[in-house]
């Protein structure tokens, strides 16, 4: 066993109760999930932002390995994997053994016959990352890291040229059915781990569905897609042919309760799981009050109706509702447009406006005010629960409005026409133009954007556009500050770190960021296996952001989940979605009256 197996060892594991044997048909038709959210964008894996498409994805589609359900920090477990990759080489091979017997649910590309999950379908499904062609551009970092990836990419960029999904990549094969293997340049622990959670679609599925499976979701998941009606629910159906789980287990005498609740239960029991899309929380509350959701999420002050001074209102905790904390994953950014002719580029008077915008805006207020008290102001790229964050910060806010206002001055922005308002250095107006999405908390946020901004002396105006053209704007660069993305999803940091890097594409690098000494930053963490060994890279990356300020954090969401008194078996996590591991107990099942 080389160095790094050893010291990966305490970064994955194989949660081994993992019970994996031939479907016993658990899963009971009467038991349904209700749960609520945002509408979705689509069910294609390699192609969707949204967190509400990837949780409805994650129960379709599977991945070599998931993140683990009930540790904290999480860790990566096999999932379709036989066990742990076979790390060598001083990590820069990786081997790993897909679980024969796993099938595809039924489609017509199929031609009637069971469709087997077999190591090419990783293989495809891994070089669907990197096809320029698709809608994140590729991913740079992957391609640069697998022997043999760039030609194959470059060439897929010359005009009128395709990705060539039939070209062997040698650090990308199936060496037989059931293995796969990676081979890197170099070492990139970080990375390899996020890649290999990449689920899992049929080619054949693709090239029927002529490359837009947005609407036809074909995984070897739990659950298979039923019903979508756009904008207003989607229905999940268990898989008859999924193979038969146990709940896992836990060492953490926090969870016992837990555990042993679901000892013995051969998993899924969900039979139906009924996704109503809500757009609004109060609707979500008013659903779940009247008992026609078992588990909602909010990330407004919308929670509090059920909350006294943080704690669960007695009556509910009495009824047996139950209360979740989560700290999100996700980091709420401001973006700069690094290409726009006012504010963009790294000249002196251009850093310093950008960041006397980000001083001049008080995100313990956004966090208080808007937010209801359910966020906590960041100074740093990474939220809490992430690997890079560094916890011996200071937690303050970076707001300073005083020196916002000194810098301005400072660097030539001194002026100001005749309605006070400052204008840029050469006397022009001065107009920040800051693109964001028509909601409630939108719009409250609009309101102190526009009290700090004048507060400073700068005018602000605001774009609203929907949400996914929100995403559309942002990517296609059609933006000078844009408010109300956030970005993570994932326990590793490199997700967050990856959008200032300057050889991603504009869908991850939405600055347009190109800076030297933070990309030297990133290849040193890529380069380290620990966390601990990451964290002084990470560190400085976070330094080199809020010196420049491409992007700027302002607050990480606290989301609190509430589930009612039925539904068992429920450990949210900020990371994944585990509906397989729900049960709902049908006796205990009551609705309250309207």
């Amino acid at each position: 066993m080389d160095s790094f197996t050893k010291r990966i060892g305490s970064c994955l594991c194989v949660v081994s109760a993992l019970v994996f044997t031939c479907s016993a048909g658990a899963a009971d038709p009467s038991k349904v999930l209700r749960l609520g959210f945002a509408d979705v964008e689509g069910m294609d894996p390699h192609q969707s932002t949204d967190s509400y498409s990837q949780a409805i994805q994650r129960s379709i589609f599977e991945g070599l390995y998931e993140w683990d359900y009930l540790s904290r920090p999480t860790k990566l477990f096999a999932n379709t994997a036989v066990a742990l990759p076979d790390i060598t080489d001083s990590g820069k091979t990786w081997t790993i053994r897909v679980k024969p017997g796993i099938f595809f649910t039924d489609d017509p590309a199929f031609g009637g016959k069971p469709r087997e999950l077999v190591a090419d379908d990783y293989v495809y499904s891994l070089k669907r990352f990197l096809d320029p062609a698709l809608r994140f551009g590729g991913n740079p970092l992957i391609t640069d890291a697998i022997v043999g990836a760039r030609p194959l990419v470059d060439a897929a960029r010359q005009p009128g040229a395709k990705f060539d999904y039939d070209a062997a990549i040698e650090g990308l094969r199936a060496l037989d059915r059931y293995t796969l293997r990676l081979r890197l340049n170099e070492p990139n622990y970080p990375l390899i781990q996020g890649y290999l959670v990449t689920l899992a679609i049929a080619r054949d599925v693709v090239e029927a569905a002529q490359g837009d499976i947005r609407t036809r979701a074909v995984g070897t998941g739990p659950y298979r897609l039923k019903e979508w009606k756009q904008g207003s629910r989607i229905v999940l159906e268990a898989n008859p042919n999924y193979r038969t789980l146990s709940f896992p287990r836990s060492a953490d005498p926090a969870h016992a309760d837990l555990v042993r609740s679901m000892k013995g239960k051969n998993l899924p029991q969900i039979g139906v799981i009924e996704v109503s899309l809500i757009a609004e929380e109060l609707p979500l509350l008013l659903e779940f009050e009247r008992g026609k959701l078992d588990y909602v999420e909010f990330t407004t002050d919308v929670a509090t109706r059920l909350l006294i001074d943080g704690n669960l209102k007695p009556e509910l905790a009495r009824r047996g509702t139950r209360y979740f904390p989560i700290p999100r994953s996700y980091t709420s950014f401001v973006y700069f447009n690094l290409d726009d002719p006012q504010l963009g580029g790294m000249s002196r008077e251009h850093i310093a406006l950008r960041r006397a915008i980000a001083l001049g805006f008080d995100t313990a207020s956004l966090a208080k005010t808007v937010y209801g008290g359910l966020a906590l102001p960041l100074n740093q790229i990474v939220p809490p629960c992430v690997t890079g964050h560094d916890a011996k910060l200071s937690t303050k806010s970076l707001y300073d409005s005083a020196a916002a206002r000194a810098l301005l001055d400072r660097f030539g922005y001194e002026k100001r026409d005749r309605e006070g308002f400052r204008t840029n250095p050469n006397g022009t107006p001065l107009m920040l133009t800051m693109l964001t999405r028509p909601d409630r908390d939108t719009r409250d946020a609009e309101t102190l954007w526009k009290k700090n901004m004048e507060a400073i002396g700068l005018r602000m105006q605001f774009r609203e556009v929907p949400f996914q053209d929100m995403q559309k704007e942002a990517f296609a660069g059609n933006y000078q500050l844009l408010h109300g993305l956030s970005w993570g999803g994932s326990p590793l940091g490199i997700a967050l770190f990856r959008q200032l890097y300057g050889k991603e594409p504009p869908a991850m690098n939405k600055s347009r960021f190109r800076f030297t000494d933070y990309d030297e930053a990133m290849e040193q963490y890529m380069r380290m296996p620990t966390e601990q060994e990451q964290l002084p890279s990470a560190k400085k990356m976070s330094e080199l952001a809020l010196m420049y300020a491409p992007m700027v954090p302002t607050v990480v969401r606290l989301v609190n989940g509430f589930s009612q008194p039925w539904l068992m078996g429920c450990y949210p996590s900020p990371f994944w979605t585990y509906w397989k591991y729900y049960d709902i107990d049908i006796a205990r099942r009551q609705v309250p009256g309207p």
